[in-house]
């Protein structure tokens, strides 16, 4: 469900655009410094609040996600070692890792887990957007998000709701290249 806020308007259960701006919901740095395998289940339900334009911020339920776990997981992309495009996934969790694939769509991932042992959430999909390209497309991010750190930005977080939705697993998407094994471990989550 998305939401939308005018700067000078009043938001949901009453917030105002300050408290927006403050993200009284805001996830802590606390909970993205674990294991991916458990911060990606517990952000579906959770929303995503952007800053789409002047004084104009949405919020979009996530609905479907999967987890890269580190250096030996062949389909995470720290899996070819520290370099330019993966160093932030080896800081601590809390901040994005957002490429371009295809030349066309930007992924954008949530950095999880303890500084030098990368790992990330793709975020695949919000409520009534299924797939991480069109996502991306809606929350208009761009290269600019890269490096963004969630718990103290002004046009971009995650909040809370206090629900763990159930949800479903599978396989993540795209990733024949990293091996029958790791294509088939079950890191996708999904509502």
């Amino acid at each position: 469900m998305q939401k939308s806020f005018s700067k000078n308007g009043i938001g949901l259960k009453g917030e105002s655009h300050i408290d927006l701006i403050r993200g009284r919901d805001r996830l802590p740095r606390e909970f993205y410094l674990r294991d991916v395998l458990i911060v990606a289940p517990e952000i579906l339900g959770k929303y995503i609040v952007v800053r789409l334009q002047k004084g104009l911020y949405s919020k979009f339920r996530i609905t479907d996600v999967e987890a890269y776990r580190g250096s030996e997981d062949k389909a995470c992309h720290a899996s070819k070692g520290r370099t330019v495009r993966t160093d932030i996934m080896f800081r601590e969790g809390g901040y994005l890792y957002v490429y371009l694939i295809y030349g066309i769509y930007w992924m954008l991932n949530v950095v999880t887990g303890c500084e030098d042992d990368p790992q990330a959430v793709l975020i695949r999909g919000v409520d009534n957007i299924s797939g991480p390209g069109k996502t991306t497309k809606m929350l208009k991010i761009d290269s600019s998000f890269n490096k963004e750190d969630l718990v103290s930005s002004d046009r971009i977080w995650i909040e809370g709701t206090g629900v763990l939705p159930d949800f479903r697993t599978g396989h993540r998407i795209g990733i024949d290249y990293a091996g029958e094994y790791w294509k088939s471990r079950p890191w996708r989550y999904y509502i």
